[in-house]
């Protein structure tokens, strides 16, 4: 479910009204959309593979395979729509309009299998309903204040997540990686719109599981290598082929795996020159060099455990080179994020409150700096370097500055301890620390993007300064992602922002309805992931004129995959006073009437009482605890009652002192039930006892919000203020234990520090609308002892009526029919009609109506024990559809005169309802020809697709030591911004023939280290030149480190190389890209030919290209005959 947006909110575009009456068919005096009748006129199943089955009896089994699911699939889909349109057709047809009342309403019966035979009771409805907070929540077929979305992954159930909830997710070209609490799952995105598996558990898109794992923390692509690596809460890192995800439907098996550190594995990234970087607790950093990587890569899998064991061992440790000049103490808060700059060859390694800037060419550690921007420390990187290479490796006896290198250490420990007491000290001061990084970005214009816990965004320079703060949204920032020149913000409300590149907010919308904790981009689509594991796809070009359309020509297909379902409710309610019932007594009461409800809800007041056990009572909920023996007595024997285990399930329970409150669910119906929550509302001894006040749970059933609320309100005859001052407070206040960070971060395994940060900032409910929680239910049902009373009518008076079964003189003093009618109470709620004897108040054990209260202080008789409700209608008239997804009705309302158990007779009341829910499956391939068809769609599309020419300076490059060359990518295009991001395809050694080897990639296509490019990424305005930096550097040394420790393996190798750049060029929302290839070769030979040989300066000069010789060269053809044009020694 998804939380509504106020209509009278600010939307980032205009909305089209869409007039029900337009295009509209008449059949038999009902009108239904015209679009109804085209479409089921002309529908069709989907062509069968079953004839190209046949006539292909040569093709392999497991194609063969494919095609009858692809059948099986399309026919399900094909049979689903048409049930849904018959059913469409069918509620048209049937319903019958409605009695005009302003106060009396009944909704008519279903006249299908599922409906009772039983007509609905007339009911009564209170004054004050639809403004202010009793407002209905929004629902429509498509939502209006927000784009359509691509359902990848539609909200599941938390129950059915239990131990492999999503964390996190990343896109790998054609699919979309979750990282999850046991494994790993996979969406191939070459179809998105494709229909469920078939008998699939949740409408998501098909995918592939791993085989079970620790906690996945965190994904990172490399798409040269084709692989995606996972980072785990044992501290392993594992590699998984991408070909391999899909095979066959079987889990797939990880390729490579090692352990990487003693504790989790919070963050990784790779750099531009390919090597893997790590963080963990504590402020460790690890680098696991590419070279180690590719030969690992490249081993058989029988040599699997000597690939993990090369890796494992070849790691280097980047703090090993600060900790000499005493500074490793700003670096021991943990690492939870990992950004690359790839425009400028860093990585940026940030904690919560902290940043570190380092050189990803050489690893050397550049700037520490705080979130405020100040600078930590400063590292002497030159005195660094001088110590390691002098440095020898020698036995472990031989330590001649043993003692230095205690004390050093001593003091390293002591600095580090200190600094960690001190930020706690901090923190502590000042509460939740608002200035706590959450996510940060790098855009292709090399700004990076830092998001607060405040909702502050901050950008700062590729240099580690600090530039502008933007704050749209209160709430925590939780994710960042961009694409083209959008930034992408998730906040923890479920909200999402979208900014350009000057900060500028576009638009936003409410996308989930838990926090939006990850977000990724791929196949066109900017994909959320919502705390609660659901998955959405937004275009990239939204918010945009697209929207509109979309919006428009989905909501016209409502009737393709609306679903109606109908279930019965059973709610209880009964003040015990402190009592016991006998079974007798709880099969009255419940156990005859359950046989054809499909939920049961229960509500007890009075279960426990005294002073002793209310002050207990509220000492443990300031601890987080409740529940006491008394109620588990009470919830065992309604379980009993009501054949708990084979028949039904209990699927949640809240008590407040004497107030308890659960829910059962039938066992043929969990799979559609879940998303349990609970809540309490002390309304006793100033707001703060339970003796007074309501319990409540909120389940979804069928994707809809249901909440049931048990209230004992103020007692005494002339309390009506305080009651109707208790049931306010409790609407306004209720708040429901949603899914936290708190929670699933300790399943997932994050540091104990993170748990507490983040689950101090999650356990508040958050609200996007600013509407109390149940507000934004579809339905919710109010039962309990209210406690009013009859007004103006002696004891006497009340017996005798009582004995006549006069009720309706009787309901004319009922105190809160009253108030209901007055708009002061229960605004906008239904009750049935009561036909039923006053439940308050009897004697125990006394049977009949004689037992009323006969005692000194005769209490009149009372409707105390009441059962009230609201839907999703906002009209007496308004029937089930998505707009209106909750509709139900009273088919009996009665109390259980025989029970004698308490002072307080039990009450029951019998709820039909019908629920219109989404096929997600359906809907999502109606998108899919949507986009496919329309078109007025495709043309957009088409223009938003285009990639804006561009020319390249040159293709062929030569670069000699320290060498640096221009190259100069020109946008022809007049209008369009051209954005490009330059990568290495491969690289090679040139031979002694002239001749290349075959290029082979880098990780992550980064660059070899004797190359610098800058900048590898950014927008060129049109008719505007982007210049680009291509230097040598002077590196042709490689060290090898075992465990963390430079061995001085010095290694050069002397021949010629070769990379080849790719340039690839796109447009603002295009995902496919026009790309330029330049070859750049590093002439090492040439050097050492020059040093052994005397040349002239003519000589010397003829075998450089200087930068007018190679802005003039135009193809690979000009460059092949230069190079033949030089001089032979």
């Amino acid at each position: 479910m998804d939380s509504p947006v106020d209509e009278n909110d600010d939307v980032f575009f205009s909305l089209r009204s869409t007039s029900a009456g337009a295009g509209t068919t008449s059949t038999a005096g009902h009108s239904y959309p015209s679009q109804l009748s085209s479409d089921f006129l002309s529908f069709s199943p989907p062509s069968s593979n079953l004839e190209r089955f046949v006539e292909s009896s040569e093709d392999e089994d497991e194609e063969r395979n494919d095609l009858l699911r692809n059948d099986a699939v399309s026919v399900e889909s094909a049979s689903k729509r048409l049930d849904y349109m018959l059913q469409f057709l069918n509620r048209k047809l049937s319903i019958d309009s409605p009695p005009a009342n302003s106060l009396f309403d009944s909704y008519s019966a279903r006249n299908d299998d599922e409906s009772s035979s039983k007509p609905p009771l007339p009911e009564f409805i209170a004054k004050g309903g639809g403004t202010g907070i009793f407002k209905l929540p929004v629902r429509a077929a498509v939502h209006p204040n927000r784009p359509p979305s691509l359902e990848v992954r539609p909200h599941p159930l938390r129950e059915a997540q239990i131990g492999s909830f999503l964390r996190t997710i990343a896109s790998a070209g054609s699919q979309l990686w979750a990282g999850a609490e046991s494994g790993l799952r996979v969406w191939d995105l070459s179809d998105p719109y494709a229909a469920a598996a078939k008998n699939a558990q949740e409408d998501s898109l098909p995918f592939w599981e791993s085989v079970r794992t620790p906690p996945t923390l965190c994904l990172v692509v490399d798409e040269s290598s084709r692989v995606v690596w996972s980072g785990h809460k044992d501290g392993r890192i594992r590699c998984w082929k991408m070909e391999q995800s899909g095979n066959g439907g079987s889990q797939f098996k990880d390729g490579l795996s090692w352990q990487a550190h003693r504790g989790p594995v919070l963050s990784l990234v790779m750099s531009s020159y390919g090597d893997l970087w790590s963080g963990s607790e504590a402020g460790v950093i690890k680098i696991w060099p590419w070279e180690a990587i590719e030969k690992s890569l490249s081993l058989t899998t029988e040599e699997r455990p000597m690939a993990a064991l090369l890796v494992e061992r070849s790691f280097i440790d980047p703090r090993s080179q600060v900790t000499v000049n005493g500074s490793n103490n700003v670096l021991t808060s943990d690492v939870m994020y990992l950004l690359s700059d790839n425009s400028r060859a860093k990585v940026w390694t940030a904690g919560y409150l902290s940043f570190a800037l380092w050189d990803a060419r050489t690893r050397e550690l550049l700037k520490i700096f705080s979130t405020d921007g100040q600078l930590e420390n400063r590292v002497d990187i030159s005195a660094v370097q001088d110590l390691f290479v002098d440095f020898v490796p020698g036995s472990k006896k031989e330590k001649p500055q043993s003692s230095f290198g205690f004390f050093q250490r001593s003091r390293n420990a002591i600095m580090g301890a200190a600094d960690a007491v001190r930020r706690a000290a901090v923190k502590g001061a000042s509460g939740d620390d608002n200035r706590r990084t959450e996510a940060m970005l790098m855009t292709i214009n090399g700004i990076v993007w830092i998001g607060c816990t405040s909702g502050l965004l901050v950008q700062w320079d590729g240099n580690g300064n600090r530039v502008q703060d933007f704050l749209y949204h209160s709430s925590a920032v939780q994710c960042l992602c961009t694409f083209g020149m959008r930034i992408w913000v998730g906040y923890l409300s479920g909200t999402v922002h979208v900014l350009d590149l000057e900060g500028n907010l576009l638009g936003g919308w409410v996308a989930h309805s838990s926090p939006v904790i990850q977000m990724t981009a791929g196949a066109g689509y900017i994909f959320t992931l919502a705390n609660h594991g659901g998955i959405r796809g937004w275009n990239v070009a939204s918010p945009g004129p697209l929207d509109n359309i979309l919006r428009t020509e989905l909501a016209g297909k409502e009737f393709l995959y609306t679903k109606v379902e109908n279930l019965k409710i059973l709610t209880g309610t009964w003040n015990v006073g402190q009592g016991r019932a006998s079974c007798d007594s709880l099969t009255s009461w419940l156990g005859s009437v359950s046989s054809d409800a499909g939920i049961v809800v229960v509500g007890l007041q009075e279960v426990e009482m005294g002073a002793g056990f209310l002050a207990m009572s509220a000492a443990k909920e300031t601890v987080g605890l409740e529940g006491s023996s008394v109620g588990h007595w009470w919830l065992d024997m309604i379980g009993r009652t009501l054949d708990e285990g084979s028949t039904f399930e209990r699927f949640g329970s809240r008590q407040l002192a004497g107030l308890l409150i659960a829910v059962w669910v039938r066992n043929n119906l969990k799979a559609y039930v879940g998303d349990v929550d609970a809540a309490a509302v002390p309304c006793g001894f100033g707001r703060a006892i339970g003796n007074k006040g309501a319990v409540g749970l909120r389940i979804r059933v069928f994707d809809q919000v249901i909440c049931f609320v048990n209230c004992h309100f103020a007692a005494h005859l002339e309390a009506v203020n305080r009651r109707n001052a208790d049931f306010d407070h409790v609407y306004r206040t209720m708040v429901f234990n949603r899914p936290t960070n708190l929670f699933n971060a300790a399943a997932a395994g994050a540091s104990s520090a993170a748990q507490v940060l983040r689950g101090a900032n999650a356990g508040v409910s958050y609200s996007a609308e600013g509407m109390p929680d149940l507000s934004l239910a579809d339905m919710v049902i109010f039962l309990g002892d209210f406690n009013y009373r009859l007004d103006g009518i002696s004891y006497d008076e009340a017996r005798d009526f009582v004995s006549q079964r006069c009720f309706d003189w009787l309901r004319e003093r009922d105190q809160l029919r009253a108030e209901m009618a007055a708009g002061n109470v229960f605004q906008g709620m239904r009750e049935a009609f009561i036909t039923f004897p006053p439940t308050y108040k009897f004697e125990k054990h006394q049977i009949g109506l004689a037992g009323y209260d006969s005692g000194e202080k005769k209490r009149i008789p009372a409707w105390c024990d009441r059962i009230l409700y609201r839907d999703s209608r906002s009209t007496s008239g308004s029937e089930c559809s998505l707009a209106c997804p909750v509709v139900s009705s009273v088919l009996q309302y009665e109390g259980c005169m025989e029970v004698t158990d308490s002072d307080h007779k039990p009450v029951r009341c019998i709820f039909t309802v019908d629920i219109a829910r989404v096929d997600e499956s359906v809907r999502r391939q109606e998108l899919g020809e949507i986009l496919g068809s329309n078109k007025k769609i495709k043309i957009m599309l088409e223009e938003l697709c285009k990639i804006p020419e561009t020319i390249m300076s040159t293709n062929n490059i030569i670069l000699q030591d320290l060498d640096t060359s221009i190259l100069r990518i020109t946008n022809k295009d007049g209008k369009k911004d051209a954005l490009f991001e330059i990568i290495c395809e491969g690289q090679s050694t040139v031979k002694d023939d002239e001749l290349t080897s075959d290029h082979s990639p880098i990780g992550s296509f980064g660059f070899p280290r004797w190359l610098e490019v800058i900048p590898a990424t950014g927008i060129i305005r049109p008719d505007h030149i982007a210049e680009v930096s291509v230097h040598h550097e002077d590196f042709q040394t490689l060290e090898e480190y075992v465990d963390g420790v430079p061995q001085n393996c010095w290694c050069e190798d002397s021949r010629d190389k070769e990379v080849i750049l790719l340039v690839k060029v796109r447009g603002r929302y295009t995902t496919e890209s026009r790309s330029h290839r330049v070859h750049v070769r590093h002439c090492f030979s040439v050097r050492m030919k020059q040093n052994n040989r005397e040349r002239d300066s003519k000589q010397i000069q003829g075998t450089v290209l200087q930068r007018s010789d190679f802005q003039r060269l135009s193809s690979s053809y000009d460059m092949v005959n230069r190079l033949q044009n030089i001089p032979s020694p």
